[in-house]
């Protein structure tokens, strides 16, 4: 069939191509850009550091912090000190206290060391004290509170009781998962890894693994047995004292066939002057 035109009429279900603006799709890559642009600008302008605090001032914060913008709900920040190089993802909350502009007395409330990471839309909610040790790493949506809900009574809604507060401690070198919640009056011990997902309560010794809701300990090592169970894949290598990160980018770029060839050159010759020709 033809229209009134005389051209033919598309059949029934096939697609009419549609005309290609050439003149308005390079606009549409010019605004994209054009916000990509201005919004990387909004986040490195709105980020907080020592050097440049905006609004906020915390009771202490080391060089090389820095909060990424768009912050989460921050307040109490007198009672907030921060390590040095530390790293806190875009909408971290990190509070003092119940609500704002209580007067929570000449001690810190939370406390965060050097080298911490708190991963993005992680909550670190301090109504007493939460200290987090050096050097910890937290995945996206970390939940650590100090205050719990109470429901003692029956006939009042829990939301209107009193809630119960403990402190809670984190120690130096851990790594807590993805969702993990830490709740009031926890106690982790150092370079202990916390599951995703995992709720803690109580105390975590040493050098463990917990996972589960609760947590429970699922392996453990002290220097008597080691690792119990056993791990199951061995340790990772680590990348070899003087090797500068161009030479990493370097073999980066090499194919499969020339990396096999430089690994059995070094295989052939151990020796400490092999690789510095």
């Amino acid at each position: 069939m033809s229209g009134a035109s005389g051209a033919p009429r598309p059949e029934y279900g096939e697609r009419v191509p549609k005309r290609k603006n050439t003149f308005s799709s390079w606009r549409r890559r010019l605004a994209q850009r054009a916000v990509h642009a201005g919004w990387a600008w909004v986040q490195r302008t709105g980020s907080v550091t020592a050097e440049q605090p905006g609004r906020l001032r915390f009771g202490a914060m080391g060089t090389g912090t820095r909060l990424a913008f768009p912050l989460g709900t921050v307040f109490g920040e007198p009672w907030i000190h921060l390590g040095a190089h530390c790293i806190v993802g875009e909408q971290v909350t990190l509070t003092a206290g119940l609500m704002p502009d209580l007067d929570l007395g000449p001690d810190p409330i939370l406390r965060i060391g050097d080298g911490v990471v708190l991963g993005r839309g992680s909550h670190v909610i301090a109504d007493t004290t939460v200290t987090i040790g050096s050097d910890c790493y937290f995945g996206p949506y970390v939940y650590v509170t100090s205050t719990n809900h109470s429901y003692d009574d029956p006939h009042q809604p829990i939301g209107k009781q009193w809630p119960r507060m403990e402190p809670v401690e984190i120690g130096p070198g851990c790594w807590i998962g993805t969702g993990a919640v830490i709740l009031p009056g926890a106690r982790i011990g150092r370079n202990v890894v916390v599951a995703a997902g995992a709720v803690v309560r109580g105390e975590v010794p040493d050098h463990a693994v917990v996972a589960g809701a609760p947590a429970r300990v699922v392996r453990r090592w002290t220097s008597a047995d080691g690792w119990q169970p056993p791990l199951r894949t061995p340790a990772p290598v680590p990348i070899p004292d003087g090797v500068t990160p161009e030479q990493l980018v370097a073999l980066a770029e090499l194919d499969a066939e020339s990396a096999a060839g430089l690994a059995q050159l070094g295989a052939e010759d151990p020796s400490p002057s092999a690789g510095r020709q």
